[in-house]
């Protein structure tokens, strides 16, 4: 294994234990941004601040001003100093297409994601941007 793929697979675990932060039922995510060996990012999906901490509603569905754990980081960083330029982000799961939007739009240059979302139309705008997505499945 190279130092990259130890440092990879080293993030990866670290974003499944930050997605046990969430407060979502269904399925919890996590995201690290890294730049230069340092992560200046981080999130999870959940509700906005100030609202409670309540992800679906009655009937099991999320609720449509839940933030996916990318779009989390990537505000968290825009109001930090650091930028997300030439970034990797390393993600629990695939990014759906919203999401992929604003990785692009952000400057991150690559992405790990480890768990395959059911649509994967998120990866493919990725791909077709120039961003390098890696897939590393890793059991928590």
């Amino acid at each position: 294994m190279t130092k990259q793929e130890h440092r990879d697979h080293l993030y990866m675990k670290m974003a499944f234990t930050w997605s046990e932060n969430s407060y979502c039922v269904r399925r919890k995510v996590g995201a690290l941004i890294v730049k230069n060996q340092m992560i200046i990012s981080d999130g999870y999906n959940g509700t906005p601040s100030g609202f409670e901490n309540v992800c679906e509603d009655e009937n099991n569905v999320s609720k449509p001003y839940v933030l996916h754990a990318e779009a989390n980081a990537l505000t968290k960083v825009a109001r930090s100093n650091n930028s997300s330029d030439g970034a990797t982000l390393y993600v629990t799961a695939s990014p759906c297409m919203e999401c992929s939007k604003l990785i692009i739009q952000s400057g991150i240059k690559r992405v790990v994601y480890g768990e395959q979302y059911r649509l994967m139309d998120g990866v493919e705008l990725l791909i077709r941007a120039g961003v390098q997505v890696d897939y590393m499945p890793i059991n928590g």
